[in-house]
């Protein structure tokens, strides 16, 4: 990096000199129009001048900071259109992360270190974006050694939506005695003798597992604020620029909003926040949504922060759950009548949502309702609303979604969940979950994310790396050719599509004149190195509105400093994502999990083609031995 004449660009003082360059560059723009180029000029966090370097010498002047990117590639600035961004920053210094971590024993020699530095009164959380299939041993930590890890301090470990598993001090400090009663929808694991195991269960709600999170600790004031930055830089880190937030459970508007909201305004946000807002208590759904019509709107805020609509649920009892160890939860006779009174209140009042729907089942109970207000005229074109995940949406209600004009965001879930899926419901349900390519061939806008933190990896590179290969973190090959995305497609998803879902696509998710400055410069050119790599891509340089807000290598500095977090923090001793490299997974695991499916694969071949996602006229098996 220099600020100086470099490479024969020689600076000049000129009234409309750029306040930053980046030159000598691969640059992939997403712009059809000049899908390439080699440097680009940015004045007041806005792009003036793609080209090459002789285009930008011209704007350099005496204060323009000169980026040289040495050959490397450039990108528009990463939008994951499904993150819990908010929830996950008030939080983010208090996790001991799991990401990327590649064998069970690392991860418990952490959380014993982490237990020795952690202070009277906290928790160690493990919470989200990691997998038992990562792992080289394929298995859960026991109770008995988190017990042996840390003894005295409380430990809760979070793996999906499927389960926790505490350890004995984590035990008392939640209150579980044998006396405990199970709650709906959960399982408190008992011994012989009734007292609590250390075990809770999603059966299938994971309510339980998210309420007993909920009894730690939790920060206050300024330290929320600072959490909140390191987990921005650290999503800055992977090249991200801009997030959807999606809401969820335990985020109350406006309260647990407040921090983003200072922050914004004081100008100290480093990644672009559209979020949405979520009724939190059953049976108060309307009302909240009635308060927040009247009190704000639709794209309330600025480029920084602002309102996209309601969502991920709109009412309770039309949400399903998405823990695929349980069978699919049958939702409540009825529930369209609430539901219908949302959908109304929202679309008579110009308001876009987002729905959580996971099986076609309940995809096709909502469309019902859309389809009898359409008829009213009450899905305008401009209202922006979406379903979110979608893993056994039908070839069917594709259709719908597009004659009503919604659209679709899509995450990996099943890079972490994936041989869960594929236990439950086969080869043939897994090669379409979800069925992305039958999504894009029907014109709709298909946003991709990571549904981080809970679950997912916040890391958006593990998540276009499941789109383009079709494979879990445990190397498992769940969707064939047919339903993957080229690269460009991939990252389209990742930029232009959630810049779309926001209605910001006039000036985010392409690198042209005019749009926004986000962008990053990365550590591999995602283009051209080999597939099972791409996950392991990062950003050396993020620039988020003309500002460097990530630099790493030869960059490092050039970011603004943020203040420390606390001493004791699991990310000031280790960070937050593990990067690693992947570990290939052996052709006998592939059998063996292919194995425990592949005996109901007739039965999968009829229930796709029931779904239109096949012919009918095709009569041979389904071979379950697709693409290894």
């Amino acid at each position: 990096m220099s600020t100086m004449p470099v490479g024969g660009l020689v600076a000049q003082p000129v009234g409309d000199a750029a306040d930053l360059v980046v030159r000598n560059a691969k640059i992939h723009t997403g712009d059809p129009s000049r899908p390439q180029a080699e440097a680009l000029a940015v004045r007041e966090g806005v792009i003036t001048v793609v080209g090459d370097d002789r285009d930008v010498a011209g704007h350099i002047g005496p204060d323009t900071q000169v980026v040289d990117a040495l050959g490397r590639r450039v990108i528009p600035g990463l939008n994951d259109s499904h993150l819990h961004v908010i929830r996950g920053g008030l939080n983010y210094v208090l996790e001991l992360r799991w990401d990327g971590v590649r064998s069970l024993r690392q991860a418990l020699a952490m959380l014993r270190e982490q237990a020795a530095r952690t202070p009277k009164g906290q928790w160690v959380r493990v919470v989200g974006g990691w997998s038992a299939e990562q792992f080289a041993e394929r298995r859960l930590p026991t109770v008995a050694e988190l017990n042996a890890a840390a003894p005295d301090t409380p430990v809760f470990v979070l793996h999906l939506y499927q389960s926790a598993v505490l350890n004995r001090a984590a035990l008392k400090a939640a209150g579980f005695t044998k006396d405990t009663p199970d709650p709906q929808g959960g399982q408190v694991v008992r011994g012989r003798d009734g007292e609590p195991t250390g075990m809770l269960l999603a059966s299938p709600s994971a309510l339980i597992l998210y309420s007993t999170l909920a009894k730690a600790p939790v920060l206050e004031g300024e330290d929320r604020k600072t959490s909140t930055r390191h987990f921005l830089r650290e999503l800055n880190r992977f090249g991200l620029t801009s997030a959807i937030d999606a809401a969820g459970g335990f985020q109350n508007f406006p309260d647990n909003y407040a921090t983003v909201v200072e922050l914004a305004e004081e100008g100290r946000l480093s990644l672009r926040i559209s979020y949405h807002l979520f009724p939190q208590t059953p049976g108060q759904e309307i009302d909240d949504l009635a308060r927040w019509i009247g009190t704000v709107r639709p794209e309330d805020g600025d480029a920084w922060l602002r309102l996209n609509g309601a969502g991920e649920n709109l009412t309770w009892a039309a949400a399903d759950f998405e823990n695929f160890t349980q069978p699919r939860p049958e939702l409540s006779a009825g529930y369209e009548v609430e539901f219908e009174k949302a959908v109304r209140l929202l679309m008579e009042n110009g308001w876009g949502f987002r729905l959580h729907a996971t099986y076609d089942e309940t995809i096709r109970r909502d469309l019902g309702v859309f389809e009898k207000l359409a008829a009213e005229g009450l899905f305008p074109a401009g209202n922006r609303w979406l379903f979110d995940h979608a893993e056994t949406v039908s070839a069917h209600s594709l259709d719908r979604i597009a004659d009503l004009g919604g659209a679709m965001s899509v995450q990996n879930r099943l890079s972490f969940q994936g041989e869960a899926f594929l236990r439950r419901y086969g080869p043939g349900a897994a090669a379409d979950a979800p069925p992305i390519r039958a999504m894009l061939d029907r014109g709709l806008t298909v946003g991709a994310g990571t549904d981080a933190t809970r679950v997912s990896t916040y890391n958006p590179w593990v998540a276009l790396h499941w789109l383009v290969s079709g494979r879990s973190v445990g190397d498992l090959t769940l969707r064939p050719a047919a339903n993957r995305v080229d690269r460009q497609t991939a990252l389209a998803m990742f930029t232009l599509a959630g810049a779309k879902l926001t209605g910001e696509d006039e000036v985010k998710g392409v690198l042209r004149p005019g749009c926004y400055a986000d962008l990053a410069v990365l550590s591999d050119d995602y283009f051209t190195v080999a597939e099972s790599e791409i996950a392991g891509i990062e950003s050396l340089l993020t620039v988020t509105g003309g500002r460097v807000v990530y630099a790493a290598a030869e960059y490092e500095g050039l970011d603004e400093e943020l203040p420390p977090v606390p001493s004791w923090s699991p990310v000031a001793r280790f960070g937050g994502y593990q990067a690693s490299r992947r570990t290939a997974l052996t052709g006998a695991r592939q059998a063996e999990l292919l194995g425990e499916a592949v005996a109901e694969s007739e039965q999968h071949r009829r229930w796709r083609t029931a779904r239109g996602l096949i012919p009918a006229a095709v009569n041979t098996p389904f071979d379950p031995c697709f693409d290894l």
